[in-house]
């Protein structure tokens, strides 16, 4: 009488190998960042609200600055530039930090609240493909917003810079910087209610203290602002426009230490699920 001996993993025949052809295959990083650029435009020109006061604050601001300094002469208190030739740099320096700062942080804290982080994170997409494609996007939105801003000038007789090298440069990495530094701030915000309230209470004072909102004539306070990320970003961009200066170096490095503080912070804090309350 036979006796039926079952199977065990030596004598059970060996599995038939996996059809390859039907297994899935691995994306290229730069079609992935290509996606998630594409992504991330589209939600943004979507959203017809966001879109509008993005760069409509901008145009509107440097409008009633464009009518109030119109045909106005070189002054003491701009440092010997008109309204006009002063402005222009500035609040399209301004509007970068905006973009890829302040909205930054916003739209982190809130996709972090909202659980859209955590499922993000349980796909195979790569961090670092995410946050390149959010770089893009933020630089896109820049250069826009800087384009407007310099038509405007230009409309009330604002000479554009001709080291466009320069200050495509600043731009890149001023956006790459304030990037860096609101996905850090965004690392340390509790819930997305606060976010507002924690942009506005760091953004604010920096602003006001570097000369967007008018110019600082107070050395010691120069000084000072001038260690920090938005003054040299100002500087840099007025130095462009009524210089005819190249690359600001000094200024370009400390905008670069910042955004590695920022980077540094964000890789140490960065949380992709909701924090308990």
């Amino acid at each position: 009488m036979t006796t039926l001996i079952p199977p065990t993993a030596e004598t059970a025949a060996p599995a038939a190998p996996a059809n390859r052809a039907n297994a899935p295959r691995e994306r290229n990083p730069l079609a992935l960042l290509g996606h998630q650029i594409r992504y991330e435009q589209l939600s943004f020109w979507r959203n017809p609200q966001s879109m509008v006061f993005t760069f409509v604050l901008p145009i509107v601001i440097i409008g009633i600055f464009g009518a109030v300094f119109s045909g106005s002469e070189g002054e003491d208190f701009f440092f010997g530039l008109t309204g006009m030739q002063y402005y222009t740099p500035v609040i399209a320096a301004v509007s970068v930090l905006g973009a890829c700062y302040g909205q930054l942080a916003i739209v982190l804290a809130m996709r972090r609240q909202t659980g859209v982080l955590k499922r993000l994170h349980a796909t195979p997409l790569p961090a670092w493909v995410y946050f390149a494609g959010l770089l893009v996007h933020c630089v896109v939105v820049s250069i826009v917003d800087v384009a407007l801003v310099f038509g405007i000038g230009a409309l009330y007789g604002v000479d554009l810079p001709t080291h466009w090298g320069a200050v495509l440069l600043t731009l890149v990495l001023g956006a790459a910087s304030f990037c860096a530094l609101g996905v850090g701030v965004a690392s340390l915000i509790k819930n997305s209610e606060a976010a507002p309230a924690v942009v506005q209470f760091i953004q604010f004072p920096l602003v006001f203290i570097s000369g967007s909102y008018f110019p600082i004539h107070a050395e010691l306070l120069n000084t000072i602002a001038g260690l920090l990320p938005v003054k040299p970003f100002n500087d840099a961009m007025l130095a462009l426009f009524t210089q005819d200066a190249g690359f600001q170096w000094r200024d370009l490095a400390v905008l670069a230490a910042w955004g590695v503080i920022g980077a540094l912070i964000a890789v140490r804090s960065f949380r992709w699920d909701p924090r308990p309350e």
